[in-house]
């Protein structure tokens, strides 16, 4: 359990310190058929509309309609040294890590002197974490997705 959770905080820090970490896929890249075909996400709707309702109550404030961050630049530190809230949706790194990094930073807050996410254990149920965590996904386009679900199939294997 420690070297998974020092893992996925080793993953969160890189993820962080990409540079190009907002580059979301764009166009076609001559992919195959299978990789152009409509996604099916297997995402509950039930799920992500609960998880779109804590969103807008809990998360909205700081990470933006739609997940889509607030003006200004994520990567660059404040005036604390911390990072802001980066976007939620395909065009910053969220996309980037497998779900259990999501949950952990939202369950624990943001890792030490990163940024200023609180956290929501003991003020959100695993439920609501995993609905909020649902709704994210549903952001991302498919080509994002189809790589963080590569990413995440990756992160599952022993």
């Amino acid at each position: 359990m420690r070297n998974l959770k020092l893992q996925i905080l080793a993953s969160l820090l890189a993820g962080l310190a990409l540079t190009g970490c907002d580059d979301a896929p764009s166009g076609s890249s001559g992919a195959a058929d299978a990789e152009a075909a409509p996604l099916d996400r297997k995402l509950d709707t039930t799920q992500v509309a609960r998880g779109k309702a804590v969103y807008e109550k809990h998360c909205m404030e700081c990470h933006g309609v739609g997940g889509k961050g607030q003006p200004g630049d994520w990567r660059v530190r404040d005036a604390e040294g911390m990072f802001p809230p980066p976007p939620l949706d395909d065009s910053a790194h969220a996309w980037h890590h497998p779900t259990a990094a999501l949950l952990e930073v939202i369950r624990d807050g943001s890792p030490q002197g990163q940024g200023k996410m609180p956290a929501w254990k003991g003020k959100l149920s695993e439920q609501d974490m995993q609905d909020v965590v649902a709704y994210i996904k549903s952001l991302w386009s498919d080509p994002v997705y189809r790589l963080w679900w590569k990413m995440e199939q990756q992160s599952l294997e022993p």
